[in-house]
């Protein structure tokens, strides 16, 4: 009896053993729950690293697309300038040879034809060495209404020591214009911040006015284009770069060495009135008018737009 009795006790105290399906089910159960945590933090690190350095790409493509580098621009500008007083000598073999001191000019900027240029700039590798091609079509308007010192002759006559300059002249201007095309060499300074950028430069090149002249002693006029003699410039500016197109503003220095020949003639387009001069030079022709010659010193101040092309 004693015997069945510990033989049952031992038995009913033997714990269970676990049931292994449901042991394997909590076990993968946790490792999906951990392995969806995980996934779930890699990507969403992910996500804002990606938003990260896609905007880091989109900041770096727009520094890139201002700042200066090898490229091609052209532009067009409008300005106001101030031309200082210069003496005018007018001289013609046998008719006249004198000489007015000063002669005050006017600009008149906004009036038609109004001042303005163009220009196309190359700027070499890395951006901080260039070319670039001006054209400035100004006007220079004697003002004739002022008095001035006149010393010469006019048809064997000695002229008065002063007077106005209606008396002696009716007409005198490069009013379609004071043309200026020259070629100059640019360098660009440090940026002031990503999108400012200063830049100088100088050039030389030639005079092509619109010669407008006519004395009170005669019928005859010169109205006409004509290549005059040489021009040069030297100037500082600064652009302001947009992500296409450049807004600068410019201030010039010109000078202009006028010998202007007195056709006598109504001309008509800049290159027609330039080949007839040739051909006029080719042939020894001296102009029937004989010579305007004066210097022509300007301050200019130009603002403008420039469409930027990418360098091949």
């Amino acid at each position: 009896m004693t015997r069945l009795i510990a033989v049952d006790w031992d038995q009913s105290s033997r714990t269970s053993p676990a049931n292994p399906s449901l042991d394997r089910l909590t076990s993968f159960v946790a490792i999906a729950v951990l392995l969806a945590s995980s996934v779930a933090t890699v990507s969403e690190q992910s996500t804002v690293d990606g938003e990260t350095g896609e905007a880091q790409r989109t900041a770096a493509e727009k520094l890139a697309s201002v700042l200066p580098a090898k490229e091609t621009m052209v532009g067009a500008y409008m300005g106001a300038p101030h031309t200082y007083p210069s003496a005018v000598r007018f001289e013609k073999e046998g008719a006249y040879d004198f000489t007015i001191d000063p002669v005050h000019w006017k600009a008149q900027p906004f009036k038609s034809p109004v001042y303005y240029g163009a220009r196309v700039v190359r700027w070499f590798t890395g951006g901080r060495t260039g070319m670039m091609v001006d054209f400035i079509h100004s006007k220079a308007i004697a003002d004739l209404k002022k008095e001035a010192a006149f010393s010469g002759t006019l048809d064997g006559k000695p002229l008065p020591p002063r007077a106005k300059i209606s008396e002696i002249v009716k007409k005198l201007e490069f009013s379609h214009g004071h043309n200026l095309l020259t070629l100059n060499g640019l360098l660009r300074l440090p940026n002031i911040g990503a999108r400012l950028s200063p830049y100088v430069g100088a050039g030389a090149g030639v005079l092509l006015p619109h010669t407008e002249v006519k004395l009170t002693n005669g019928d005859s006029r010169t109205y006409e284009y004509n290549y005059a003699g040489p021009a040069g410039q030297a100037l500082i500016g600064l652009e302001f770069r947009l992500s296409r197109m450049s807004v600068f503003l410019e201030y010039k220095f010109t000078y202009a060495q006028y010998e202007a020949p007195l056709s006598q003639m109504n001309g008509s387009w800049l290159f027609l009135d330039i080949w007839r001069q040739f051909q006029r030079w080719m042939n020894g022709e001296e102009p029937p008018g004989g010579h305007v010659s004066t210097r022509l010193s300007s301050h200019q101040l130009v603002g403008g737009l420039a469409v930027r092309f990418a360098a091949p």
